[in-house]
């Protein structure tokens, strides 16, 4: 299992990573194994919605309220009020649903959540599938801010195998790798609809 790989990597480099959790069998699939690791050395993070909550108003909120009880069950009863768009804030696939990214926004804060985008992409959703790209993405990214959010899916294996990697490097460049938190500075896209 990826994931498995990935929190291995992390482990033995004593670092703790926010991952953040989809409705559906990426959520729903995580193992006994997999509920330890999450909880012992990663932060639940926070919540990544699919792309169908878009088309039917009041969805997301089912949506919501349904990954919140996964990410209760799968960590012992962490409670989460961060959580990521699919293609972020900024995506354009919910052009469909008119305004849906502003009101959706606009009602996360009104509920008390906060929603995170990035500001460095590995390139992992579509862009590459080399681990050696993904490296070199992730490293110009962090290169070039004061302090990065770095976009990157624990279910791409090339990508999970370029993070031990990255470490490294910013280790060596004086970089400090810190889990999200509700207290963390944001990296907000512009709103696309």
């Amino acid at each position: 299992m990826k994931r498995r790989k990935l929190i291995s990597v992390l482990l033995t480099a004593t670092m703790m990573a926010t991952m953040f959790a989809g409705c559906g069998s990426d959520a729903a699939s995580t193992d006994a194994e997999g509920k330890a690791d999450s909880a012992d050395s990663t932060e639940a993070g926070g919540v990544k919605e699919f792309t169908a909550f878009f088309a039917v108003p009041g969805s997301e909120i089912n949506d919501d309220n349904e990954i919140q009880q996964i990410i209760a069950d799968k960590t012992g009863g962490y409670e989460t009020t961060m959580f990521r768009f699919p293609g972020g804030s900024s995506n354009t696939v919910s052009r469909f649903n008119p305004g849906i990214m502003t009101r959706l926004t606009q009602d996360a804060t009104a509920r008390g959540l906060q929603y995170y985008d990035w500001n460095v992409s590995s390139g992992d959703a579509g862009e590459t599938t080399s681990t050696d790209q993904v490296y070199q993405n992730v490293i110009d990214g962090c290169s070039s801010h004061n302090v990065s959010i770095v976009l990157q899916h624990d279910i791409k294996g090339f990508s999970v195998a370029a993070v031990e990697r990255i470490i490294q490097w910013g280790l060596a460049n004086g970089y400090t790798f810190l889990p999200l938190t509700p207290t963390s500075p944001k990296a907000h896209h512009g709103i696309n609809n």
